[in-house]
């Protein structure tokens, strides 16, 4: 920095002392007297002074000059105006005091000079960063391109495109809302009309690009423009919001494409920090599952909030190294213990709260593949209930403050095992809250974007191998939140729990997967259906056209936070749920074929009597599963 300015102020000054001495030659015809030899350098070394005085005290230095505008011009205009002025003040104060020392009148004339001297090397500067600064850019021309927002973030964008950062999109034109502008030029460029023009627009000017450059734009606006691009072949583009360059997220020439949470439209969080921070900072906290999508999510958040001891517990090796080298990496003073268990072990669990003692329990561990658990519900049974059962009790054995289920919003009338298993680990943590001191809570939401497993990561594969992209029927919905969002509303849930809610986050408008996979066919640049077929298989078992949120029957209470909710499930007594858990366990011991699946799933509908998932099939012995369960009734 200091050297650039160094360099410019030697330049300046260099174009200062050649104007200075080109007015002598020119007012003497190129023979300056002998008298007036000596006043040159003077006269050189007054202009320079006075020139950086007034330079440095409007900051003209400061500025980027790649970036000349009108504003940058009248600022030297003005510079160059009052250099005049301090020069003629200067001579005459020293004509005053020295008589021999009297300058002719047309030196004043080195002003202009100066002017269009130091304008040039702005100019020169500017054009030769336009001409070779090309790193990482395609000179291969594509297409024109159309810019939405006329406002300071379009002309920004319109400059880093001239100055060479994207030269294969040659900008034609402008959008903007405000009718003021229309038929008005912005830096050369027509306004042609309000966002409903864009399909016109890009007929008449053949557009392959869009960018709109509205950082500040509400959602609402940004989806109907996303909307309205969408109609046309054009390659859509964005500017990051506001929130995101105010975050040092993302730099304001960073132009990208649009991406599935734009499609979404999703409201940012507005969470209360300070309120989390004072109920974490200084708290041991667990997190099962912490290596999965929402687990190692629910760690980076919670590490923020620089809390006393975080754990780190979960099955898979890898996933919990990786997550722990990352907090270390961005947390190095941060207290993490990482803890490989399974849940289902009930005496390893009980010997991580024993020793460990942690005062918060985020409960992340689940199996949640529908399809997979529809075909594996011994497995499903013991990790989502017998497991969550296990965390459950020990937490309230060691005295912990809360325990927080992330549960689903396929536990609502249920269709698939999985989301059975959700339910019953519901109905377990409420039954907990009932005869603990431990607050028990449950956070229920639905699909998360990215996660494993889900949706989406599956269409991106398909559209990169070429197609089909495949979904099982035409009109299937589902909701959608980002993982960073779920977790943040988690968070914020488990600070507001009294003990024995279900909160439920508001998922927004549920979207319809089979426009879901045509938008991220387009989003890749190819036509649905020309480029990429689109193939519908079905529905699979458990899955269900549409998700709920909630029963007719549970009701929601509003919360200070608009996007999370309280619903108050239905709860059963506790003998039947320890008879149905008992039966559960021992069937998941003794079984893992064809009768226990029948078995399971008969308990699950009786546990839960808006399961139906379950078929009965008289041909299916059920003598050892009443066997079973006097077995269980005795021990209880």
């Amino acid at each position: 920095m200091k050297m650039r300015i160094v360099r410019l102020v030697m330049l300046d000054a260099g174009i200062i002392a050649a104007s200075v001495w080109l007015v002598f030659l020119l007012r003497f015809d190129f023979q300056i007297p002998e008298m007036y030899v000596w006043m040159l350098p003077w006269a050189i070394l007054i202009h320079i002074a006075v020139y950086a005085a007034f330079s440095f005290g409007f900051k003209v230095y400061n500025n980027i000059w790649r970036y000349t505008g009108m504003r940058e011009l009248l600022q030297l205009l003005k510079v160059s105006v009052l250099t005049l002025v301090g020069v003629i003040v200067v001579n005459v104060s020293t004509h005053a005091v020295f008589p021999s020392y009297r300058l002719p009148i047309s030196i004043y004339f080195a002003a202009g000079y100066v002017f269009l001297g130091i304008v040039g090397l702005r100019m020169v500067k500017r054009l030769l960063n336009d001409g070779f600064e090309t790193t990482g850019v395609k000179d291969v021309f594509e297409g024109n391109l159309l810019i939405v927002g006329a406002g300071k973030a379009g002309i920004l964008v319109t400059k880093d495109i001239k100055h060479s950062r994207f030269k294969f999109m040659h900008p034609v034109a402008f959008i903007d809302d405000d009718a003021s502008k229309r038929k008005l030029e912005v830096m050369g460029l027509p306004i042609v009309g309000n966002r409903n023009f864009i399909p016109e627009a890009v007929k008449q000017l053949d557009i392959a690009f869009i960018i709109i450059a509205l950082p500040t734009a509400p959602h609402n606006d940004l989806m109907e423009i996303i909307e309205i691009c969408k109609s046309t072949k054009a390659q859509i583009k964005l500017m990051p919001s506001m929130t995101e360059i105010l975050d040092g997220k993302m730099a304001v020439h960073r132009i990208r494409e649009v991406s599935v949470n734009d499609l979404l439209g999703r409201t940012p969080v507005e969470i209360n920090t300070e309120e989390i921070r004072e109920n974490l900072g200084s708290e041991c906290i667990l997190i099962t599952g912490a290596g999965g999508s929402i687990g190692s999510e629910l760690c980076r958040q919670l590490a923020a909030y620089r809390p006393k001891e975080m754990l780190l517990l979960g099955h898979g090796e890898n996933s919990i190294y990786l997550i722990e080298q990352e907090l270390r990496q961005l947390y190095p003073d941060q207290k993490i213990q990482p803890i490989i268990a399974d849940i289902q072990d009930v005496s390893r669990i009980d010997s991580v709260f024993q020793n460990f003692r942690p005062t918060i329990v985020y409960h992340a561990a689940a199996h949640k593949h529908v399809p997979l658990m529809e075909m594996n519900p011994v497995e499903a049974v013991k990790n989502n209930v017998i497991g969550t059962r296990n965390v459950a009790e020990a937490s309230a054995k060691y005295g912990a403050k809360r325990f927080i289920l992330i549960s689903s919003d396929k536990a609502v009338n249920p269709t698939s095992v999985m989301g059975a298993t959700k339910r019953a680990a519901e109905m377990i943590i409420n039954d907990q809250n009932s005869s603990s001191k431990t607050v028990f809570a449950a956070v229920r939401f639905g699909n998360v974007l990215g996660s494993r497993g889900s949706v989406i990561p599956l269409f991106k594969r398909q559209i990169e191998s070429g197609g089909p992209v495949t979904v099982t029927h035409m009109d299937m919905v589902r909701y959608f939140m980002t993982i960073p969002e779920a977790v943040q509303l988690v968070i914020q849930a488990s600070i507001l729990a009294k003990g024995g809610e279900v909160f439920v986050l508001d998922m927004g408008k549920p979207v319809r997967i089979y426009d879901l996979a045509r938008d991220l066919i387009r989003l890749s640049g190819l036509e649905p259906d020309k480029d990429i077929p689109i193939v519908v298989t079905g529905i699979r078992p458990g899955e269900k056209l549409f998700e709920e949120l909630l029963t007719e029957e549970e009701g929601l209470m509003v919360t200070n936070n608009y996007r999370i909710m309280i619903s108050r499930p239905q709860s059963v007594s506790r003998s039947e749920l320890n008879l149905v858990l008992g039966v559960l366990e021992n069937l998941c011991k003794r079984y893992e074929f064809v009768p226990s699946s029948y078995q399971i799933k008969k308990l699950l509908k009786q546990l839960i009597p808006s399961y139906s998932g379950f078929q009965e099939e008289p041909q299916v012995a059920t003598h050892e599963l009443e066997r079973i369960k006097s077995e269980v009734h005795a021990g209880i």
